[in-house]
C-alpha cells in the first residue's frame, strides 16, 4: 500500500480552498522555461574546455533553504540519495512541484469557459493545451488534473532533450535527458505539489515542510558526504568518470520506465524485496474514479529534432504530437537510435 500512500494522505486530511501563489502571476502567458538549474548526474564532473572546473550538483537535508515559487538561489538545490527513492534531484522535484501550482491556479481562473489552444511555450516545438472541466469538479480533482498534466510536461522535456531540443544555444541536454533521478523527482514533486495547494497553509510553506517529510520518510542521506559516497558507489555503472559535461555520454544508465508509474533507482545495498512499495503513480483518475485524461488536450508542434516519420511512419498525419505517442517516442530514444 506504500507506493500510493502520499496520494491517500493528499486525499484524506487536505482542505477544499483555492491556492493562493505567493507572487502575482501573468496567466496569460506560462512560467518561464528556464525556472531551476538542472543537475549534472555526478561528482566533481569535468566540462568541457574548462580543465579546472568541476561540477558537483549536490546537497543535503539540513543545507536546504524555504521553497520559493518559480526558485531562488537560496533554496540550495542538489541532488540528495534516499534509501528508498534513489537519488532526489530537489532543482527537477520543485520545477514540476511549481508547474503544478500554476496549472492549478490557471485552469481555476478559466473554470467556466475552459483553456482553448493555451501556448504554454515552446520546447522542440510550441505547446498548446487545452483543458475543460466539469462542473462538478472538487478543488482536489483540479489538483490531480494539474499534476498529471505538469508530468506530461515534464515527460515531454526528457523526450525532446533526447532528440536535440535544449534551454540554451550550443548547451545539448542529452547528457541529463531519462537521467536515473528525473522522473522520480518529477513525480515527486506532483505528489508534494498537489499536497501543499490543497492545504490550509501557504504553498511556499507547506511545500518547504513537505519536502523535508517526505525526505526523511524515503530515508535521505543526512551530508553532502554520504550523498556523494552513494554517486561514487555507481561511478562508471550509472555516470561515466571521463566523459565531460554536457557529453551525451556523460550517463551510462538511464530510466525509460517512466510512463504512467516510475520506481526508484536504489543502490545495491538498498535492494530490498519490498522497494517498489515505494513507487509512485501519475494521477490518473478524480475522486470519484473518472480518467483525467479525457479532459485536456496538450499538443506539441513538433520541429525537424523529433523524427516523427522515422518513428511512426511516412503516413502519420498529423504536423503534432501529444501524450499518447509518448510510449512510441520513449521505446524508439530506448533503442538508442537518434
Amino acid at each position: 500500500m506504500k507506493r500510493i500512500s502520499i496520494l491517500l494522505i493528499v486525499l484524506l486530511y487536505v482542505q477544499l480552498k483555492a491556492i493562493a501563489l505567493p507572487q502575482p502571476v501573468d496567466l496569460k502567458k506560462p512560467p518561464p522555461k528556464v525556472i531551476r538549474t538542472c543537475c549534472a548526474f555526478g561528482v566533481d564532473v569535468k566540462v568541457v574546455m574548462l580543465p579546472f572546473i568541476r561540477i558537483s550538483s549536490i546537497s543535503a537535508p539540513n543545507l536546504i533553504g524555504g521553497h520559493q515559487f518559480l526558485g531562488n538561489k537560496l533554496e540550495n538545490n542538489g541532488i540528495i540519495y534516499t534509501h528508498k527513492g534513489g537519488f532526489i534531484d530537489l532543482g527537477h522535484l520543485r520545477d514540476i512541484a511549481d508547474m503544478t501550482a500554476y496549472l492549478f491556479t490557471l485552469i481555476q481562473a478559466n473554470r467556466e469557459t475552459g483553456l482553448k489552444d493555451f501556448k504554454i511555450g515552446r520546447e522542440a516545438g510550441l505547446k498548446t493545451l487545452s483543458v475543460k472541466v466539469p462542473e462538478h469538479f472538487s478543488d482536489t480533482d483540479i489538483a490531480l488534473l494539474s499534476g498529471r498534466i505538469a508530468y506530461d510536461l515534464s515527460t515531454w522535456h526528457e523526450i525532446s532533450t533526447w532528440y536535440g531540443a535544449s534551454s540554451l544555444p550550443f548547451v545539448p541536454e542529452r547528457y541529463s535527458s531519462f537521467s536515473v533521478e528525473d522522473a522520480y523527482s518529477n513525480l515527486l514533486g506532483v505528489h508534494l505539489a498537489i499536497q501543499s495547494i490543497l492545504s490550509d497553509k501557504p504553498y511556499e510553506t507547506e511545500m518547504t515542510l513537505n519536502i523535508h517529510r517526505a525526505l526523511l520518510h524515503l530515508g535521505a542521506l543526512p551530508t553532502l558526504e554520504d550523498t556523494r559516497n552513494a554517486m561514487l558507489q555507481v561511478k562508471d555503472i550509472w555516470w561515466s568518470g571521463q566523459a565531460k559535461f554536457p557529453n551525451k555520454n556523460l550517463l551510462k544508465k538511464r530510466q525509460y520506465d517512466i510512463l504512467e508509474q516510475v520506481s526508484p533507482l536504489v543502490l545495491n545495498q538498498d535492494e530490498f524485496s519490498e522497494h517498489s512499495e515505494y513507487m509512485l503513480s501519475v494521477p490518473a483518475v478524480s475522486t470519484l474514479q473518472e480518467p483525467l485524461k479525457v479532459l485536456y488536450s496538450l499538443k506539441i508542434k513538433y520541429n525537424l529534432k523529433i523524427p516523427a516519420k522515422k518513428i511512426f511512419g511516412n503516413d502519420y498525419p498529423y504536423d503534432y504530437v501529444s501524450p499518447d505517442n509518448y510510449p512510441a517516442l520513449v521505446a524508439y530514444a530506448r533503442t538508442g537510435k537518434y
